[in-house]
């Protein structure tokens, strides 16, 4: 086997070293307990390892960002495939993380469960603000068509299975959102689940528009006029709440 170790070590610098101690304990159940301790190195000019001394709070971050960086790389989650899409306003690439993006007023399809007297079909919608983890989607609209900006006020989603915070109850749609899903993919999926679910009922007797709801889509539903954002209600938020 080739020795690389010269090569290696003419790109890369060896800088730090670490040594863990491992001590084991017995509590009264018999149960071994193990205790760690890590002493850091300095690593000197010729190579020695000098300046022994515990393991500091700043070191410690410091190496939690260096495993941070390498798993975020290893499962790709919310990573761009390239260029950032124009319409992502945020992202925060962590397992347990969220991406915050915008559409503009569009047409798209709808559908209506029978009990709500609407026909399903194309209609055009307002602006939008979406907001989605794993396993959670929340939705808000936008007045105009203008790309918002941190201090950009948000408006109730005019839509059945929202809730007054903005979450959407996604009934039986099953959500099948991987840890190595690229963003692209990531925000077309979330799109998917809402267009393509039937909009049922309004969560907790909210009614997120100024007038009937019903009615509203009737009649967006029988015309290809744009979406009448004089209806819409005020929440209490703007983009940077979401971005907490």
């Amino acid at each position: 086997m080739k020795n690389l170790t010269n090569s290696f070590c003419n790109e890369y610098k060896p800088i730090k070293a670490l040594l863990i101690c491992q001590k084991q304990m017995q509590n009264d159940d018999e149960n071994a307990q193990q205790s760690i301790y890590v002493e850091s190195y300095d690593i000197g000019k010729y190579g020695n390892p000098i300046n022994a001394h515990p393991l500091t709070f700043r070191e410690t971050l410091q190496l939690s960002s260096l495993f941070q960086a390498a798993e975020e790389l290893k499962t790709g989650y919310l990573r761009s495939r390239g260029v950032m899409p124009n319409k992502v306003l945020y992202v925060n690439p962590q397992l347990s993380g969220y991406a915050v993006w915008y559409t503009p007023p569009q047409e798209v399809p709808l559908f209506f469960a029978t009990d709500l007297g609407i026909t399903s079909g194309k209609a055009n919608v307002p602006a939008m603000i979406w907001k989605a983890g794993r396993g959670e989607l929340l939705v808000y609209a936008l007045k105009g068509n203008k790309k918002p900006d941190q201090r950009t006020k948000l408006f109730h989603a005019p839509f059945f299975n929202v809730y007054r915070d903005g979450r959407v109850c996604m009934g039986t749609v099953r959500i099948n959102i991987t840890e190595t899903v690229r963003l692209e993919d990531f925000m077309g999926l979330w799109e998917g689940y809402f267009w393509n679910s039937y909009f049922s009922h309004l969560m907790n007797d909210f009614n997120p528009v100024n007038g009937n709801i019903v009615q509203l889509w009737q009649a967006q539903v029988k015309s290809d006029s744009m979406f009448p954002t004089d209806v819409l209600t005020p929440t209490n938020y703007t983009i940077q709440n979401l971005l907490t």
